[in-house]
């Protein structure tokens, strides 16, 4: 059995689980999310847990299984709590401002670079503190890395967008000793 995969899953109160046809359904107090499912996978509901069982024992299936045990998850945990990441400026000028569902940047190019949120992901600003959220994992995660793309931390100042708590290698500069 995979390790993941025979773990159950926890249903919180309000949550609830349809599985129709090849989708999976998870509606809570902050939304709807659907997936399909995998091919060879199953998903029963026990009272309060769901249990995911795979048709055998093949390698594809068993990597599947663990798989979907985590998309599952993290669907349950996103309809009802929600994801978030929280991005940090560093630099000086370097500014963030929301307005409606864009966010306008001074990252020290010649003009102003505008992110358009995409749908279903909020963003709130706190000073230089970007917190990008939403109910999909994966979404909230593909934003977050492509605000940071915007422009990358660089490695003598350390100046740029970064993860709050992300270590960003240094590097000494010209004279190769450190400071």
């Amino acid at each position: 059995m995979s390790r993941v995969g025979k773990q159950p899953i926890n249903l919180p109160s309000g949550v609830s689980v349809v599985t129709k046809d090849a989708e999976v359904s998870v509606s809570g107090p902050k939304g709807t999310l659907s997936r399909p499912t995998l091919e060879g996978i199953k998903i029963s509901q026990d009272g309060d847990k769901l249990v995911l069982t795979r048709k055998n024992d093949e390698a594809l299936y068993r990597a599947r299984h663990g798989l979907m045990r985590s998309l599952v998850d993290n669907m349950v945990t996103g309809v009802n709590d929600g994801f978030s990441k929280k991005l940090e400026l560093s630099g000086v000028g370097y500014r963030v401002n929301l307005a409606g569902q864009e966010l306008k940047m001074n990252l020290g190019f010649s003009h102003e670079v505008v992110y358009k949120l995409p749908e279903g992901i909020t963003a709130s600003v706190d000073q230089n503190t970007i917190t990008v959220s939403g109910i999909d994992k994966q979404r909230v995660g593909q934003t977050a890395a492509e605000i940071r793309a915007l422009k990358k931390p660089e490695p003598y100042k350390g100046k740029g967008i970064h993860y709050v708590g992300e270590r960003i290698l240094r590097k000494s500069g010209k004279s190769g000793k450190e400071k």
